[in-house]
Parts: structure tokens; C-alpha cells; sequence
């Protein structure tokens, strides 16, 4: 059958159709546990989460489901330009941000710039909960980490967006590789290059990577229907993952006024832009990411900048200030139609099964 790949063998799953792992507060346990429910892979990004707040959180996960997941992780989650910061620079970020936030009528934030990493400690709490994945961007974990994963029977999975990266993925062992393009919503993982500089589309990348390396590989970015998942398999990949239309299900915690964006014409357009954390991702484009654009040098390292927004992404959700939020999706997300994971899921299986058949 056209569904037993690789990855499916590798994962234990039914159907080679991976839930992006979105961060930043878009993941739910709800929306992992229906997709892997389905025969998907269901993750759940948490770079932001506490150790704590990840056991709490695999104990939820649990209670809905006893398929395998993915839980995310970054491995870089504080620019290293952070560590010689200066009270300085970063007001020059404020001074440029400042007439926004007095638009909205609120103050400007001062947040610490001193931010250690959680990455470690995170680590400690994923080998505890056991998750069936482990998955990770912006990095490589050490090999310490990556052979106690292959003790413990946790699933590695590390982000590639160029040949370069996937083959250092391969030679760090990682035993599937995400094919990361640039159509995706959310971040660019890059880790050798500036992600300004790893552009490549995904479907060239599949083909790139499937000439590179013999490491299964899974298809990320522009993908949010079968006809996206059965050319991912033609190609090359031996899964496919899917961001936007999953972030656009009720099941997901992206607000309502976010998923509603989906389906609305703004969705028609998305940009690349690090105003909103520091780090360059796709979204669907506003008057912020359009005055912004090629100022890069005013904008906080990574994660301060988005501690510093959050105010007034808050504000504006509260205002209805559309044109200062950003909504993260992916280029794919004109052709999102589906508000239930298993209606989504159904379809995806369906389709992709019809295409390939012919």
C-alpha cells in the first residue's frame, strides 16, 4: 500500500502524514492526540515550556491518546549575538518599535536581556516522558543526547534546509530528516547558514536531499492537501508534514481570530520577516511586516524580540489591530478548507491514496 514507507515502519504509525510541531503556544495536546488518533503523527512544539510544564504536559497527552508523538524542541533558543548584548543596542530596537506601541496606547516593555537557554533542561524532561520522537530544529543535539534517544527507543528527527545540513544530520546518526522549505509557515530552522540564505523550495530540496542522503526523509512546507502529500512521495520523501492546515483546525490553539485569518483573503499573501521574534519566519504579511522590511539591524536577537512584541501582539489582539499581528502560515494556506482534524485527516488519506493509485 502506498502508505507503508520508512517512516511509517520507523515511527509505528499508519499513514506517513506528520502534525508540524508548532510552538509558541499553537500546539495542543487536543490537536496531538487526534492526529495521531487518525494514523498520523501528532507533535507538539515546546521550545517555550518549563521541564515541568513538559511533564505536566505528557501526562495530558496521555490521557487522550496511547499512539506514538512528537515532541519538538530547539536546540539554539537564544541567539548567540545575546550574549554580548548591550542595554544600548536593544534601544534602539525600542526607539524604532516605539510609535506602534503608542498607536496602541500602551507602554513600552522592559524586558531583561539576560536569557540562558532551556534547551538543556528541556532535554532532561523529554528523556523522562519517553515521547515516541524526539524532534528538533535550529541545531544538532550532542552526540550524548542522540545516543541516549537510541537507548531509550525515542525516535530522532532533526530539520534540514539545505544538502549541507542534511548531511551533517546524517552523520550525527538522526534516523529521519525534515526537507524544510522555504513556502512552510513559522521559522526557517537554518543552523549553518543565515536562514536568509536557505531559500530552497521543498520540493526541490526532497529531490536534493534524496540524491544526498539515505536517511528517510519527510516533506515540510506547502503542503496541506493529498495532492501535496502524494508528489512529496513521488519525489522522494517518505512522509509528509503538514503546519498550516493543522494550526487552522479547531483542535489547535491558535486563536479564533488566527484560524479565521486562514480562511480569509489575507492568506493570499505571506511574508518572510524577523520583526515579530528576532528570527525569520513566514506569516501571513500586515503594515508591520511591511514597514519593517529591510531593517533588519532594528530588530532584538532571538528571544528577546519577542518578549519585547509580546505586549503589543496582545494589545492588538485585544483592539483588533489585525495589521499588527503577525498570524503565522505557511504560502499553502489559500488552499486550507478543513476546521476538524478528522475531516482533514480523512481527506488526506483519501486523496493521496486516489492520486497514487493511478
Amino acid at each position: 500500500m502506498w502508505y507503508n514507507t520508512p517512516i511509517t515502519s520507523l515511527l509505528g504509525i499508519q499513514y506517513p502524514i506528520l502534525q508540524g510541531p508548532m510552538g509558541g503556544g499553537f500546539s495542543s495536546s487536543k490537536l496531538l492526540a487526534a492526529v495521531s488518533n487518525a494514523g498520523g503523527l501528532g507533535g507538539y512544539g515546546a521550545y517555550t515550556m518549563q521541564p515541568d510544564e513538559i511533564r505536566a504536559l505528557a501526562a495530558e497527552i496521555r490521557q487522550l491518546t496511547d499512539k506514538p508523538y512528537n515532541l519538538n524542541l530547539w536546540v539554539s533558543d537564544v541567539d548567540d549575538s545575546l550574549k554580548g548584548y548591550t542595554p544600548e543596542q536593544f534601544q534602539k530596537a525600542r526607539a524604532y518599535f516605539k510609535p506602534y506601541f503608542d498607536e496602541l496606547g500602551i507602554a513600552l516593555p522592559e524586558p531583561d536581556i539576560y536569557i540562558a537557554s532551556k534547551f538543556e533542561r528541556q532535554v532532561e524532561a523529554m528523556l523522562e516522558i519517553r515521547p515516541a520522537v524526539f524532534s528538533f530544529v535550529f541545531g544538532i543535539p550532542d552526540d550524548t543526547i542522540l545516543k541516549e534517544c537510541r537507548r531509550l527507543n525515542i525516535k530522532t528527527v532533526g530539520a534540514a534546509t539545505t544538502i549541507d545540513e542534511a548531511r551533517m544530520l546524517e552523520d550525527a546518526g538522526v534516523e529521519a530528516i525534515v526537507a524544510a522549505g522555504f513556502e512552510a509557515g513559522g521559522h526557517r530552522p537554518s543552523f549553518l547558514r543565515p536562514a536568509k540564505d536557505s531559500l530552497t523550495g521543498t520540493f526541490t530540496l526532497v529531490q536534493q536531499l534524496r540524491r544526498a542522503v539515505r536517511t528517510p526523509i519527510i516533506a515540510a512546507g506547502g503542503i496541506a492537501n493529498g495532492r501535496g502529500v502524494a508528489a512529496s512521495l513521488m519525489l522522494g520523501a517518505d512522509a509528509a508534514q503538514i503546519g498550516t492546515a493543522f494550526m487552522a483546525c479547531d483542535e489547535s490553539s491558535a486563536s479564533q481570530l488566527h484560524r479565521d485569518r486562514i480562511f480569509s483573503p489575507a492568506a493570499k499573501y505571506t511574508t518572510l520577516t524577523n520583526a515579530f521574534t528576532g528570527r525569520l519566519g513566514r506569516g501571513m504579511t500586515n503594515r508591520l511586516s511591511d514597514e519593517f522590511h529591510g531593517l533588519p539591524e532594528d530588530v532584538a536577537p532571538f528571544p528577546l524580540q519577542g518578549r519585547f512584541i509580546a505586549p503589543l501582539r496582545a494589545a492588538a489582539m485585544e483592539q483588533g489591530r489585525a495589521d499588527m499581528i503577525l498570524f503565522w502560515a505557511g504560502q499553502i494556506a489559500t488552499e486550507v478548507k478543513h476546521r476538524k482534524v478528522e475531516a482533514l485527516m480523512e481527506e488526506l488519506v483519501r486523496e493521496t491514496g486516489e492520486l497514487l493509485a493511478r
